[in-house]
């Protein structure tokens, strides 16, 4: 799967996936929403970002989640 949107570069957050180059991790937006925050929310408190980053972002976790096996406690 190839994301134009999630950047990986040893020179910004340490290498953190990032968005479009900038200094906003995946993580920081995915937390976002996973608070509650909806789109249009973001989108204003952050006028860099665009819809599109979003849609990439949750596209990216899901992506990460197929990847990844975690064993859960009972």
């Amino acid at each position: 799967m190839k994301f134009d949107r999630i950047t990986i570069d040893p020179n910004v957050c340490t290498g953190t996936p990032c968005i479009r180059g900038l200094r906003f991790p995946v993580s920081r937006l995915l937390g976002l929403l996973a608070s509650g925050e909806t789109k249009e929310t973001i989108l204003k408190a952050y006028p860099y970002l665009e819809a599109g980053d979003i849609d990439e972002a949750l596209r990216f976790a899901a992506f990460l989640a197929e990847e990844e096996t975690v064993e859960l406690s009972q």
